[in-house]
């Protein structure tokens, strides 16, 4: 008879929800500091709770979203008014407050992006590009290497989900590793998917369409800066970042994650092989192809030829994709593709991010990181390296960008706006300052897409550090020159 052992439960995920919720009623027990308003008090608890269930994982993502709404509609509407202390918020308003982000147009653009990449999981037109690049790369390990960067790059056009790109790579690496009869442990196995991942990583920031918690802070930027960057006006400003990132990556990878082999023998046959056995291009796939392109067009030429933004083109080609005469994906084909609660934590992350900030915590908060950090009398860069810094340490604990991004970007915005300093751009430096956010390149744990490489067994957290480390590193100079430099003549700092 099998005896099965129960897996042990971390403590701090066993016991982080416990933890979370005696940090937030000792904060509470706080006294409220004069210049804070009570509501800001409670929302900084919040915060602080959201925070610990984050980074110890006590309960999933789309849960916590539904922990922090409750909290916030039962803790604010039950607090006086900001300006008002003899009224209270109320329930009413509360709730209104804690679900606004839900139809912030980041939201639904994350949530037409969604449906656009189930569409290219289900016709397998992500899985068809990235084996038809690799077929044209050759058999060269180095030249592997390079391939599977590209992968990333195109990919990351065309499918507005980290995940899902890596998630078609995934396979392929693992066919690839295995028809080259090499060990699921071997170097070649280890180089080649920390190399996906980490390009993945890169390309969220050159692509404002390509991550969630890209859109988590371009809630912000039209909600609370009354702001927009176009879908070009971010690519002008983060692409040569990604390329020069890219580049770096490639001989950090190389060099510290050698391969077994200079050459693999038949390894384009295996790639050309493996390409053959999707067949022939379907309609379907031709289809969403065109609609792709047509896609990539509309954002490209935003505010150039047209005047449509990203979330209304990205909301026709979905559209398009979903009637019933285009034949390539039914609504009910997508729903099981679909991660609804990456919606729910990006609606509640941008509602909780703007209360934030409407009850004046955020800005409490920055003067005090402000005051204590050194940062009044300091100037924009000495800011920019030491708040990018410090969001690269705790990114650390943190498994998602959104959660990240929704409890550091506000309490950037405050900090920004509260320097005294004469033509801040600050639309554009809160943009620079969200980069630092897709920096989760040290531990696997620190993005999703590296937890799902990372369950294969083809790499150790030792070789992501390999990696990922020097990169950090290299990263965190790089911006520092760009902000100098490109980032300077573009009027951004």
């Amino acid at each position: 008879m099998e005896i099965v052992t129960e897996k042990k439960v971390p403590f701090f995920k066993k016991y982080g929800m416990l933890i979370a919720l005696l940090v937030l009623a000792a904060i509470f027990a706080l006294p409220t500091p004069t210049e804070l308003p009570t509501a800001g008090h409670r929302m900084l608890g919040i915060l602080v709770f959201a925070v610990i269930i984050w980074l110890t994982e006590a309960v999933s993502y789309p849960v916590s979203a539904a922990i922090l709404s409750l909290l916030m509609i039962i803790c604010v509407g039950f607090s006086p008014q900001v300006g008002k202390p003899d009224v209270i918020y109320g329930t009413g308003s509360a709730l209104k407050m804690a679900f606004m982000g839900i139809s912030a147009s980041a939201t639904i653009l994350v949530g037409a992006a969604l449906f656009l990449a189930a569409a290219m999981t289900q016709t397998g037109l992500d899985k068809r590009i990235a084996l038809f690049i690799l077929s044209r790369i050759g058999s060269k390990t180095n030249r592997l290497v390079a391939g599977m960067i590209l992968v990333g790059i195109i990919l990351a056009f065309l499918v507005p989900s980290t995940t899902a790109r890596v998630g078609c790579m995934v396979p392929v690496i693992l066919g690839i590793v295995s028809a080259f009869g090499m060990k699921t442990g071997s170097r070649l196995a280890a180089l080649l998917m920390v190399v996906t991942i980490q390009t993945g990583s890169i390309w969220n920031t050159g692509i404002k369409t390509a991550a969630a918690q890209n859109m988590v802070t371009m809630g912000f930027i039209e909600r609370l800066l009354n702001g927009n960057i176009s879908w070009m006006q971010w690519f002008i400003a983060a692409a040569p970042f990604a390329i020069v990132m890219s580049i770096i990556l490639y001989f950090i990878a190389m060099y510290m994650l050698p391969p077994e082999l200079d050459e693999i023998k038949g390894g384009a046959e295996t790639i050309k092989a493996k390409l053959e056995e999707l067949g022939a291009v379907t309609p379907a796939e031709k289809k969403l192809l065109a609609i792709s392109a047509g896609l990539i067009l509309l954002w490209v030429t935003e505010g150039f030829l047209h005047n449509f933004d990203t979330t209304t083109t990205t909301i026709l080609a979905v559209t398009l994709m979903l009637l019933p005469w285009t034949g390539i994906m039914t609504w009910k084909q997508a729903e099981s593709h679909i991660s609804w609660g990456t919606l729910m934590l990006l609606g509640v992350g941008i509602s909780m991010g703007s209360a934030l900030l409407t009850t004046k915590a955020a800005q409490w908060l920055a003067n005090e990181i402000s005051v204590g950090m050194g940062l009044a009398d300091a100037s924009i860069f000495g800011v920019f390296a030491v708040i990018s810094l410090f969001i690269i340490i705790i990114h650390l604990g943190f498994a998602s960008g959104s959660a990240i991004a929704s409890a550091m970007i506000p309490i950037v915005i405050a900090l920004l706006q509260g320097l005294p300093l004469e033509g801040l751009n600050i639309v554009g430096l809160t943009m620079v300052f969200h980069f630092v956010i897709n920096f989760g390149f040290i531990l696997p744990v620190n993005t999703p897409q590296g937890i799902l490489a990372f369950a294969t067994d083809t790499f150790s957290a030792k070789d992501c550090m390999k990696v990922g480390i020097p990169l950090t590193i290299v990263g965190y100079i790089l911006l520092l020159v760009f902000s100098q430099t490109y980032w300077k003549v573009l009027g951004i700092f």
